[in-house]
């Protein structure tokens, strides 16, 4: 009889007896590649783990494939005395999460296991209701900045060469947040017209003072030279602006932010830390840099921010680079211009498993809850296949506890947290929603975004939901609306190149979504095209589209990755124009699906009628890892565009879908 036989029979004795003449078997796994010790725990019976647990050579650090800890596999099971043992002897961790961050409380939460869910609660604190799940922005949502004013909460973070910039998001309850602006919406003001991907608004900050908002952000340019970085500050009585025109400080550096005290401002700036005095309106630099602290571990100190808390500054920096040791440590000092002391507990927020799925976590900032509570938010990736992040970095959110010495500390040195207790703030209400409308936690829920009902024609800001946002500022008059529906005007350039213009897109928020399109096919001229792009810059994406071929008119998916295009079989469509189709894509993280149909009046999610066009197997290049070109800081996107080189070209698009699986 195998180990497996003998645990699948809970033949305690028999377990005993294959364990003690042969010790390597509990290393052994399923033909599900299930380690033996994880699937004993499956099964739920006690005294069998209890003596795999104490006697055997299982190590409680195995894992499987999808990184499930054996209590995951426990709370599968559902038998409390199984798993108040691996937490409370094994020292197990409820709120742990695998590589797509499912907890053993969501597992035994979504089974129903009424009794184990009463147990965890009294662990955790906090019914699973009354979690949250990490990332809190999934997608492209890099380097947050966060300011509390109030009881409302504000966050910017980077949007590098997508218009509009720097975007600004809201919440009331730190866990759910909504674009209500940008700090840059006119397009002579962005400056972007010849940036490469990647390039752009870096590192935003955001900070409140004396009833104005200022947004700081690092203008990255290309690397032509001989100015490479210089720092725009934007202020506004309103935080959904309109901001002003930004100012620029010719400072060199990166991630800038504002300290407010007693009426003045001060600049800070990598490398390290650096400051510097602003003008009472924040215009100017009024004061040479001078370094504050050059950080704890001294590689890539960056995204300096300060706070002072009881008489002491602390200094929060991100340092080691923004992959896998990426951290955020602090140090402190009783005068602002004076020595800082790090802290001793350094990092204080660092991703230590490297398997785990959520990872590079650094790049934080401090915010206090109107109800006294210390939260971080930090910037996190999600890695997939081969440490790939198609989604780019997202944002996180971590409780802060303040030691006994007055240190403070991220979620007790844990490292991220994929499931977390609530803020006691007031819950979200959702549109329309009454009291408790909010599920704070959930599998990520479908979502659909449409054009809107009504747009003004010319006004990207007000005409679109807060999310779509174009590579580079559009052409003048090139998104429009009518009857509802969107007019998009082609771009005389490109996908390809840096000059292509009004390509609607909006981020990738979930490993796995369907995106489609609904448009009316225009007339053609040769080499014009139009349809829906999975798009991460002008050096990779990969686009399924209408074009004429002759008389003929044809769908076709063309892949672009670096220098290289890649087409996939035609389908030729009869007598199209002015009929409406769906183009779409089903997304199974790295595998795209291409398909079309033919509008048939039903619900635009029906599947009657679907021709696929292609299947890729890996889009590995929508990933900052996926290829050595530029700058490769943001994430993959989906939306829609037209290319009508030199002749003009609208098409009208009718609905655009997205929902994640």
């Amino acid at each position: 009889m195998s180990l497996q036989e003998a645990i699948e029979r809970k033949d305690l004795e028999e377990v005993t007896r294959i364990l003690t003449e042969d010790p390597p078997c509990i290393d052994e796994k399923t033909s599900q590649g299930v380690p033996l010790c994880l699937y004993a725990a499956g099964t739920g019976e006690f005294e069998i783990v209890k003596y795999i647990v104490e006697y055997s050579r299982a190590s409680m650090n195995t894992v499987d494939d999808e990184h499930r800890t054996i209590l995951h596999y426990a709370a599968e099971s559902g038998n409390v005395e199984l798993n108040r043992y691996l937490v409370e002897k094994v020292g197990m961790r409820i709120t742990d999460g695998d590589k797509n961050l499912i907890t053993p409380y969501q597992i035994a939460y979504e089974k129903g296991h009424e009794e184990l869910l009463s147990y965890y609660e009294s662990v955790v604190g906090a019914a699973y209701e009354d979690m949250y799940h990490n990332p809190i922005r999934t997608g492209m949502f890099p380097d947050p900045s966060i300011v509390r004013v109030g009881e409302d909460y504000y966050m910017v973070n980077s949007s590098f060469i997508f218009f509009p910039c720097i975007p600004i998001s809201h919440s009331r309850d730190l866990v759910h947040w909504e674009v209500i602006g940008h700090a840059v919406t006119n397009p002579k003001w962005a400056r972007l017209d010849e940036l490469e991907g990647g390039r752009g608004y870096w590192a935003p900050d955001i900070s409140y003072d004396d009833g104005t908002f200022y947004i700081t952000a690092t203008y990255r340019l290309g690397d032509a030279g001989p100015v490479y970085r210089r720092q725009i500050v934007v202020s506004s009585d309103k935080p959904q602006g309109p901001y002003s025109e930004p100012v620029f400080i010719e400072e060199d550096g990166i991630d800038p932010s504002i300290f407010h005290e007693d009426g003045r401002h001060y600049m800070l700036l990598n490398r390290g830390a650096r400051i510097f005095e602003l003008s009472d309106d924040c215009k100017r630099q009024i004061s040479q840099a001078s370094l504050l602290f050059y950080g704890d571990q001294k590689r890539a100190p960056e995204g300096p921010h300060l706070l002072k808390k009881d008489d002491w500054y602390y200094l929060f920096l991100a340092e080691g680079g923004t992959g896998p040791g990426h951290r955020i440590t602090v140090a402190r000092s009783r005068e602002l211009m004076g020595n800082y002391e790090p802290c001793p507990y350094n990092p204080i927020m660092r991703q230590m498993d490297e398997r785990a799925g959520i990872q590079r976590c650094g790049h934080g900032k401090p915010v206090c809850t109107q109800k006294g509570q210390w939260y971080m938010v930090y910037l996190c990736g999600r890695m997939i296949g081969d440490s790939y992040s198609i989604l780019g970095r997202e944002t996180a959110l971590d409780p802060i506890t303040w030691t006994a010495d007055g240190w403070p500390i991220v979620n007790n040195l844990d490292g991220p947290s994929a499931l977390q207790v609530r803020p006691d703030l007031p819950r979200w209400q959702e549109p329309g929603g009454g009291e408790g409308a909010c599920a704070a936690v959930s599998t990520i829920r479908p979502d659909r975004e449409t054009f809107p009902e009504k747009g003004r024609d010319g006004c990207f800001s007000r005409g679109l939901p807060g999310d779509f946002v174009t590579p580079r500022p559009p052409e003048d008059g090139a998104i429009s609306f009518r009857d509802g529906h969107l007019i998009l005007k082609g771009s005389r350039h490109p996908l390809a190149s840096v000059k292509a213009r009004n390509i609607l897109v909006r981020r990738q928020s979930a490993f796995s979504f369907r995106a489609q399109a609904l448009l009316r096919v225009p007339k053609l001229l040769p080499g014009q095209e139009c349809g829906l792009t999975c798009y991460y810059d002008e050096n990779t994406w990969v686009c399924a589209y209408f074009s004429r071929q002759g008389a003929g008119y044809f769908l076709q998916v063309r892949e672009h990755i670096g220098r290289e295009d890649i087409y996939h079989e035609k389908a030729e469509v009869k007598e199209p124009e002015g009929r409406l189709f769906w183009i779409g894509v089903d997304t199974k993280y790295l595998k795209r699906r291409f398909y079309f149909r033919a509008f048939s009046g039903k619900a635009g999610d029906s599947r009657d009628g679907e021709t696929t066009l292609a299947d890729l197997p890996n889009v590995y290049y929508l990933c900052d890892e996926g290829i050595r070109m530029g700058k490769r800081f943001t994430g993959a996107m989906v939306g829609v565009y037209g290319y009508a080189g030199q002749e003009p070209l609208y098409t009208e698009f009718l609905d655009f879908q997205y929902r994640t699986c």
